[in-house]
């Protein structure tokens, strides 16, 4: 039960980053945080998480230097 749970949730947050782009980081960070309860649960990330994460952590990488003077 706790499996279904935790992907109903990460779909919910899915959906919201696709609704509310400009919420993206604030959304980002609660699907961390859903990933995060898989990993304490000793559940396996499905793949297609694992990947969204790196993707994820890409973007923040990117976002550093969107501000940076050209």
């Amino acid at each position: 039960m706790a499996l279904e749970s935790l992907k109903a949730g990460i779909a919910l947050i899915l959906e919201e980053i696709e609704k509310r782009p400009d919420d993206r980081h604030v959304l980002q960070e609660q699907l961390r945080e859903k990933i995060a309860e898989f990993r304490a649960l000793g559940l396996p990330v499905p793949a297609d998480m694992r990947k969204f994460e790196a993707q994820l952590e890409d973007d923040d990488a990117d976002d550093l230097f969107d501000n940076m003077p050209i």
